[in-house]
């Protein structure tokens, strides 16, 4: 019989309890002794354990390590792969990564359970830690167990390290019903007992914020402006620190109260005449604006509008979120009328809880003190009477959510009730939001509404399909024409630039290119009050612009070949529904040029531009591409072929067209008599191409990376690839502390060319600025606490997996620039993998439709492109079997998301074509592949 033996060695033997258990489970309890390692350091974590295995017939020992938890814990519970433990069914590892993957998530609850001191448990990040893990096994349990059927080794750390780290930090997660309902089957099953002892979950009575939040684990509050008034009023006042919490519901949940204490449901108005309204009522009030306009007295004319983010900031120092009747006292012109409700200052209200400027926080004060507290500032409100808001909305009125309301579809019944998104936080009329209302993989429309929002991306306009790009996004763009400019430099391309209008004569002297952009020109008809003799086009496109320029230039072989780029803007009048960044009336482009004296010079030209667009995106942005041809119907109005990148993206199931370049061939040459002398001194016409790359491009990265907490950023188009966030104690860390550890780290990321930032903003709490900087995708966030400073290490979290890591400041410029390029690459092979799982190969028509519905790409044996009819026909027919299966019958002829199918390209990387085999749908001889999909 062989004999093995197991010995742990940690620094921290109490974090031995969750694998004595495991022990336990497997009958190794009494195989596996305990080696406390003397001297660690009492701040940093570390277990491994010896495996010796003695071979009954020579004596000799066979012996190995595995270090780390996680490593340890897998060892002991393959020890005995039947037992389950780590995912294991009948000899098959079904569940074994999922197992893997929730034991490596709860490390995570080490440093809180066991580590840190006592007093340092108590540390408010570790508290927030505890709760936001606990909250991910809630929302991830749908059945009695984490993985499968029966509990694994997931549980069984998990419950353990939750009920040592709740105990210690005072987390609160009693409310959370599923996880609770798991770690007490867990702690109170009897050979665990047996094994450990008794372990329970902290229990906490949520009456009071006291209990909901740790104030005693608070952040330091003595700079912040609201309480520094309220301390110099003298005012009694408790301020203590909760859960982020961007609306009044989630502030409800998350700090529930008595029934005579109450929060605040606040609304930022503005009207063109009558001004600026901070209004603050009870969260059951309904704040309607024609009523208000009406006891305020503003007149019939008066049009309360909610007032934007940049303006709440401007006037009372608060983001979206953060508002409420403290923040009067930043309104230093006081232009803004501060409205409460009468409610508020009822006899049975006997404290008021309202945000002190930031929405992680709440300050609680008596209704009197508060009135004190404006006194003293110099306000004099107006108290309003507001009615309780009714559980059902007026008959006939129009929900205040964006967006508005839906055209019907044709077979579709009007106000017939449409399937709800139980999990979307519905954005009542009046409140301030902050964090993302809608979830990708619901609402995906929506929810890139939100994203680009309320990553400052992009404002709204008030004309449809024209937006604003905020420096956010712009900087995107900067990177990528910093980028592009360095590559077309190196194929002889010269940027210039030619006007934005363009005379009718000019726009319609190729006919077929005229027409394929007829329905999108925008025209300009007058000037002053006067009509103009001739209507001018504004440019759809600038073929047309520059080419009578090249008939000037271009005489002689010597003056080709003419390679020109221009960086400009561009107007379509699309009257499909315009969507930011990818479907606008304005939008942002590069455009290419080139004449050349061959054929086979002009293509060499596209094909080396559509290299740079499929760089562009793969390299740059994370995402990959299909290159391929354009269809004839597909191709480029007035052009002789067209090169695509098409790009895919998973959230909705559409491809979209990336980028394109044309080989124009010499139609353009002769409509505009570029005409040049070959080396014989005969008249020849030009070859000529155009390319070109839109801001479309980042709307594409947007959809493709982007998650339920906002953007993620590939850190090569990030305008901030790494920010650095310091963690503020009262006692241990103030700002001045912070300061120079935090700029030394900054000034070696940007000594090695890293973008990034130092958030010294004193403000914000940590809490705010990890939500701010999550939501708009900034790759790395580096969090510095005080024993960091010490340590002189780091830890970084990285945005688009979550993943922590503790680092050494010594070569953290090397490290983050490794770090960097492997976030990178691991974007875009996730991209990858989501994009190949939706790419299938059919040969009959009946898979077609099927494979549609599923969000898939579809490549199919094709008669070719001469074959128009039948490719209008593919696109009828998928339409119909497609509205047929929803049971619709039929779809707006406007929609910019169309159920029908088109060709996206014909690849370039062509699988085998058989011989003899057919087009799956005209059943004539097949000539190529041809790839399908629905598009944007």
């Amino acid at each position: 019989m062989v004999v093995v033996k197991r010995t742990v060695r940690t620094s921290h033997p109490a974090a031995f309890t969750a694998l004595k258990a495991l022990a336990s489970i497997v009958s190794l309890n009494d195989k596996i002794s305990l080696d406390t390692v003397e001297g660690g350091k009492s701040d940093s974590f570390s277990l491994e354990m010896t495996v010796v295995a003695t071979d009954p017939f020579s004596k000799n020992d066979v012996s190995y390590s595995v270090s780390g938890f996680l490593a340890c814990a897998r060892a002991i519970c393959k020890a005995v792969p039947d037992c389950g433990l780590w995912g294991q069914v009948n000899g098959e590892t079904v569940g074994e990564s999922d197992v893997e993957s929730w034991v490596e998530k709860a490390l995570a609850l080490i440093t809180p359970a066991y580590v840190v001191s006592e007093d340092e448990a108590k540390d408010a990040v570790y508290k927030t830690q505890v709760e936001e893990f606990v909250q991910s096994v809630d929302k991830a349990l749908k059945s009695d167990f984490l993985v499968g059927q029966s509990a694994t080794a997931a549980d069984v750390v998990i419950s353990i390290l939750v009920a040592e780290a709740a105990s210690r930090t005072g987390a609160s997660i009693s409310h959370l019903g599923a996880a609770c309902a798991l770690f007490g089957k867990i702690l109170t099953n009897a050979m665990i007992v047996d094994a450990v002892g008794t372990l329970e979950i902290p229990s906490q009575n949520a009456s009071t914020p006291e209990t909901a939040t740790d104030s005693s684990s608070s952040m330091d509050f003595s700079l912040n402006e609201v309480v520094k008034k309220l301390n110099e009023l003298s005012i009694s006042h408790r301020t203590y620190s909760h859960k982020l919490s961007i609306k009044v519901e989630e502030l409800i949940t998350n700090v529930p109260l008595p029934p005579n204490e109450t929060h605040t449901k606040n609304v930022f108005f503005k009207d063109k005449k009558y001004g600026l309204f901070l209004v603050c009522v009870k969260p059951e009030a309904d704040v309607n604006t024609k009523a208000l306009a009406k006891a305020l007295n503003l007149g019939g004319k008066a049009n309360l509008r909610l007032a934007n983010e940049d303006l709440l900031m401007e006037k009372l120092g608060v983001k979206t979120g953060c508002v409420g009747p403290l923040s009067i006292i930043n309104n230093k012109d006081q232009d803004v009328t501060l409205v409460l409700d009468e409610a508020l200052f009822a006899e049975d209200v006997k404290l008021i809880h309202s945000h002190p400027l930031t929405n992680d926080a709440s300050t609680a004060l008596t209704p009197s003190d508060l009135k004190k507290y404006l006194a003293a500032s110099g306000i004099e409100p107006v108290f309003l009477p507001f009615e309780p808001k009714s559980d059902h909305p007026a008959a006939g009125k129009a929900p205040a959510n964006r967006p508005p309301d839906a055209k019907t579809v044709k077979g579709e019944k009007k106000g017939e009730q449409q399937p709800k998104n139980k999990d979307k936080k519905t954005a009542k009329k009046g409140e301030t939001l902050l964090a993302l209302q809608w979830k990708k993989d619901e609402n995906f429309a929506m929810w890139y509404s939100d994203v680009i929002v309320l990553s400052e991306m992009i404002s709204y306009y008030d004309i449809s399909g024209c937006y604003i790009l905020r420096p956010w996004s712009y900087k995107i763009w900067d990177i990528i024409q910093n980028w592009f400019n360095i590559e077309i430099e190196k194929l002889g391309v010269e940027n210039a630039y030619f006007p934005l209008f363009v005379s009718q004569d000019r726009l319609e002297k190729e006919k077929d290119h005229v027409e394929g952009f007829a329905p999108e020109v925008a025209w300009v008809t007058k000037s002053g009050d006067g009509e103009l003799a001739k209507p001018i086009a504004i440019r759809p496109t600038s073929e047309t612009i520059m080419y009578p320029a090249f008939s000037d230039w271009i005489r002689s072989h010597r003056d080709l070949p003419l390679k020109l780029n221009q960086w400009s803007n561009v107007v379509r009048w699309e009257f499909k529904d315009p969507t930011p960044f990818l479907r606008s009336r304005e939008f942002l482009w590069q455009e290419g040029h080139t004449a050349h004296a061959t054929f086979e010079d002009a293509n060499v030209m596209v094909m080396q531009a559509l290299e740079l667009y499929r760089r562009a995106y793969e390299e740059i942005l994370a995402v990959p591409v299909i290159p391929g041809y354009k269809t004839e119907k597909e191709k480029f109005a007035g052009g002789h072929q067209t090169t695509t990148v098409e790009a895919y993206i998973a959230g909705s199931g559409r491809a979209i067209q990336g980028a394109t370049s044309h080989n124009l061939g010499q139609n353009f040459g002769k409509m505009f008599n570029i005409n040049f002398q070959d080396e014989n001194g005969k008249s020849q016409i030009a070859w000529q191409t155009s390319w070109g790359f839109t801001t479309r491009a980042i709307g594409v990265m947007i959809m493709v990376h982007g998650d339920n907490q906002g953007l993620v950023m590939p850190p090569r188009i990030a305008p901030l690839q790494v920010v650095i966030v310091p963690i503020l104690s009262r006692n241990k860390m103030s700002h001045d502390d912070a300061k120079p550890y935090c700029e030394g780290i900054l000034q070696e990321l940007q000594k090695a060319g890293i973008r990034a930032k130092y958030d010294d903003r004193t403000m914000y709490n940590p809490g705010w600025k990890y939500n701010h900087w999550e939501q708009k995708g900034v790759p790395i966030r580096i969090e510095v606490g005080p024993r960091d400073v010490e340590s002189k290490q780091v830890r970084i979290v990285t945005r688009y997996n979550g993943e922590k890591e503790d680092v050494s400041v010594e070569g953290i410029g090397s490290f983050m620039t490794e770090k960097l390029a492997s976030i990178q690459h691991a974007m875009f092979v996730k991209a990858k993998q989501d994009r190949d799982q939706h790419v299938v190969q059919i040969t009959e028509w009946k898979d077609f439709v099927p494979n549609l519905e599923q969000n898939n790409l579809v490549l199919t044996p094709w008669c070719g492109g001469e074959h128009q009819d039948w490719e209008e026909w593919v696109k009828d027919k998928s339409r119909e079997e497609s509205l047929a299966a929803r049971g619709q019958e039929g779809e707006d002829a406007r929609t910019s998301t169309s159920v029908a199918a088109k060709t996206l390209c014909i690849p370039f990387d062509q699988p085998d074509l058989p011989e003899g085999t057919k087009c799956f749908a005209s059943g004539l001889p097949a000539k190529c592949w041809v790839l399908w999909g629905r598009s944007y």
